[in-house]
């Protein structure tokens, strides 16, 4: 985040600039998708979306990341610690943490819904005990918190050209939309951790259980069944794509550019696994850093033409 960013959202505070440039870095590490589809946001909008990101990136990294040996009891404490300074800080307005000042400064500015914090930490805590999900209604609740109250968080960040509320179930859905893509993307690292995202009986479905994915993994291939499953899964993803996109011409035009880039980035994945015949247990599918720059390339003129857009019907208004 360069100070002209900060400057243009009215964050003049050193320690604070200090807290959202922390939370950039978060963003930045872990997000490279979303953090590219970042850069075409207006400057003012960035820091508010790097704070709640960067927010996001911590507590997942205090279940996902903890030194080894670490017991459940001290990570469940840290995540309590956490949640504790956070309420305190959205309370009081302000937080002397060095990341939580930041996503406490952009909750109070936009006026987002406190309660979409209690409802993620709720899924990170889950992540301490639960290990699998019986039903796609059972992981609803978990995908709920730990995704689309983000695309909740965010709208009055990117702001929208109609009634919230309108926008609101798209939102969600595309946060969903992330999630699911993760959850493939993911398998691998998610087994490593003693986790399986992906509904038992719709897996059960084509054969695959938790121990054909292990062995999957084991052996660095994906068999049969497992391939049926994934094609099933990513249609299932797809359809979330189909409900959340009609909402990005629900949002302000200055963000259309960024959200429709990062639906376009994020659903490319599901490309990708699929070009791998459904083998995710090899390495990391991902995006190649210069087919995202191809595919975000259309975007920098439309959001350079909405930006030149809304300025000049500012000025006109100011006249």
């Amino acid at each position: 985040m360069t100070g002209r960013e900060l400057d243009a959202a009215g964050i003049t505070e050193p320690s604070l600039r200090e807290a959202y440039l922390r939370c950039r870095a978060l963003n930045a590490r872990h997000g490279r998708t979303f953090f590219l589809a970042t850069r075409l946001l207006p400057p003012s909008r960035r820091p508010a979306v790097h704070a709640l990101y960067g927010f996001a990136r911590h507590a997942d990294d205090i279940v996902d990341e903890p030194a080894p040996g670490t017991p459940l009891t001290r990570i469940a404490a840290a995540l309590d610690r956490l949640a504790a300074k956070l309420a305190g800080g959205l309370r009081a307005g302000r937080s002397d943490d060095p990341v939580l000042a930041a996503v406490v400064d952009t909750a109070r500015r936009h006026g987002i819904d406190v309660g979409l914090f209690d409802a993620f930490l709720h899924s990170m805590r889950m992540d301490l005990t639960v290990t699998g999900y019986a039903t796609r209604a059972a992981l609803r609740e978990y995908v709920y918190g730990s995704a689309e109250v983000i695309g909740l968080q965010m709208l009055p960040v990117l702001g929208t050209v109609g009634d919230p509320a309108e926008a609101a179930g798209a939102a969600a859905a595309l946060g969903q939309a992330f999630q699911l893509t993760n959850f493939l993307r993911d398998i691998a690292e998610d087994l490593d951790r003693g986790r399986v995202y992906l509904p038992a009986d719709e897996l059960a479905a084509f054969g695959v259980d938790r121990e054909v994915l292990a062995e999957c993994r084991r052996t660095g291939r994906a068999d049969p069944r497992v391939r049926r499953a994934l094609a099933d899964q990513i249609a299932r993803t797809r359809e979330v794509y189909g409900r959340a996109r009609p909402g990005i011409e629900l949002l302000h035009p200055v963000s259309r550019p960024c959200i429709a880039t990062a639906c376009t980035l994020y659903s490319h994945i599901l490309d990708r696994i699929e070009a791998r015949d459904y083998n995710v247990f090899d390495g990391r599918v991902s995006v190649g850093v210069g087919r995202r720059v191809v595919l975000a390339g259309g975007a920098v003129a439309r959001s350079l033409w909405a930006r030149t857009r809304t300025d000049a019907v500012t000025a006109g208004r100011a006249r």
